[in-house]
């Protein structure tokens, strides 16, 4: 095997497919309070630079550049999951999903897109 002559050195952006990108956008700020740093025209969505240096996008475009497919695998983290619940739980918002493991535990919802969002608080 030849060695690769480049090399990964980070994420750059990650992110989800939707089909309706004013409707998630208004859903992310709305039930997970996320404010977009950018914008983009024309319902192709949006980017969100979080606190942590990284940046969460929404891509919509309406299956131009590439077709919808929901996703899974987001995990924003949260510093208490308990409160982060019990909060979405008084505003009505499922969780559809729960787990733990010995190093963390998450609690996820569904966007109105049909992606899975995970709430995630490490616990070692």
């Amino acid at each position: 095997m030849n060695a690769v002559a480049f090399r990964i050195k980070g994420i750059d952006l990650s992110g989800y497919m939707c089909k309706d990108a004013a409707r998630a956008i208004a859903w992310y700020r709305d039930v997970l309070g996320l404010e977009p740093a950018r914008v983009y025209g024309e319902g192709r969505g949006a980017e969100y630079d979080l606190p942590d240096g990284t940046t969460f996008g929404l891509w919509g475009g309406g299956g131009k550049a590439m077709p919808f497919q929901p996703s899974n695998g987001i995990l924003f983290a949260v510093d208490d999951l308990d409160v982060a619940k019990h909060d979405l739980a008084d505003r009505g918002i499922p969780i559809v999903a729960e787990f733990t493991t010995p190093v963390c535990r998450m609690a996820g919802l569904a966007d109105p897109e049909g992606n899975l969002v995970f709430l995630h608080e490490r616990t070692a």
